[in-house]
């Protein structure tokens, strides 16, 4: 790379997203029960040319990741192996410092793409040879395992969004499920179980009971990870509703091997390492015939507004972490009756279009050296 388009400036820091309500799934029960803050960081990148660019990463303990895993790659990131014009060497270069540190990755193939489409004078799905859906897509919302009445004051407050994500994994499933019913009686609901039915049996004796529901569309990673592929096989080949691969499902690689024991994949942009490989991770599945959704961990909007510039790619959009905070230091793509739409006259209509939120206290400013992280 000339020395002219090297990334001259790499800044870093972490934020501490505050959740609206305390955030509970599977892996926190008997864990001490959920969060109520989620750290992430932030990239910032620019070069002498004056382009520019932001990126996110929402690190996650079910992957032993964290915001120091995250700051630890960093460290080691040498910008002068990072381009703008060049965005596939650039992540060659990363995937040669160390394998994993995967939100690290997502948060400068981020910033990257971010950079160089705004550079472009266009918007990251336009740079990427996609169109936005029209009208835009709907998202659904998430709510978190807790007792079943706070389950139920949670649908009443989604009552704006058409379709329920509903966790469940805890103790009272099914009470839980009946209280959100009640709450919610026509909506559609998702369900995710975040790999805790440990069974084949059990899992197939539990999507049974969702589906007399008549209105679950369908159940996200019911067992874990781990589990045999003639296990998963059979499940998919009695399961009355679809089931969808989330943490068995991470890059394009997977793609073969989830077809033959699940009928849709989830993909999240800190879990392929960014919009580049999630790109790719979409196409991989739906090359295979496997529905798609786009998730996400709990985020700002820079990382949903990302993650929206993809949802040509997918059939089910969970898109829904900024909502779920109360301190987004950024603004980006709208969410309206759960209906995603960037903002034509936004003041930053191109890139990954986000913008500092009014009000919020900024992250990066002029008297950071670049450097390293400026903690928070």
């Amino acid at each position: 790379m000339g020395s002219r388009y090297h990334i001259t400036r790499k800044t870093h820091r972490r934020h501490d997203l505050s959740l609206r309500h305390r955030w509970t799934i599977a892996n926190d029960v008997g864990l001490g029960g959920g969060k109520i803050v989620c750290p992430v960081v932030f990239v910032e990148l620019s070069d002498a040319l004056g382009r520019n660019g932001l990126g996110e990463a929402s690190p996650s303990s079910q992957y032993l990741e964290s915001h120091e895993t995250v700051s630890r790659f960093l460290h080691r990131v040498d910008p002068r192996h990072l381009s703008f014009d060049d965005v596939p060497g650039s992540m060659a270069y990363l995937e040669s410092i160390a394998p994993g540190d995967f939100p690290a990755k997502c948060a400068v193939n981020l910033a990257l793409l971010d950079g160089a489409s705004k550079g472009m004078g266009l918007p990251l799905h336009t740079f990427l040879g996609l169109d936005f859906p029209k009208p835009g897509p709907m998202t659904s919302f998430s709510i978190g395992i807790d007792r079943p009445e706070v389950m139920a004051a949670k649908a009443h407050e989604a009552d704006a969004f058409p379709i329920l994500k509903v966790k469940l994994g805890g103790n009272e499933d099914r009470k839980c499920f009946q209280a959100i019913r009640a709450a919610a009686p026509g909506k559609i609901i998702r369900v995710d179980a975040n790999a805790a039915w440990t069974t084949r049996e059990q899992a197939l004796e539990n999507i049974a009971w969702l589906a007399a529901d008549g209105r679950v569309e369908f159940v996200e990673q019911p067992m874990p990870p781990e589990t045999s592929a003639i296990d998963t096989e059979w499940l998919k080949q009695r399961s009355p509703l679809p089931v969808f691969a989330d943490e068995s499902y991470h890059s394009a690689m997977d793609a073969h091997r989830v077809a033959q024991g699940f009928h849709g994949v989830n993909v999240k942009l800190v879990k392929t390492g960014g919009a580049t490989a999630a790109k790719a991770a979409l196409e991989a599945a739906r090359a295979q015939g496997l529905e798609t959704m786009i998730g996400c961990m709990i985020e700002s909007s820079v990382l949903i507004s990302a993650a929206a510039h993809l949802a040509i790619l997918a059939d089910h959009l969970d898109l829904d972490g900024n909502l779920l905070v109360d301190n987004d230091p950024y603004q980006g793509v709208g969410c309206h009756k759960g209906r995603l739409e960037f903002n034509p006259g936004a003041a930053s209509p191109t890139g990954i279009q986000i913008e500092p939120r009014q009000g919020a206290t900024p992250l990066f400013g002029s008297n950071s050296d670049g450097t390293g992280p400026a903690e928070r």
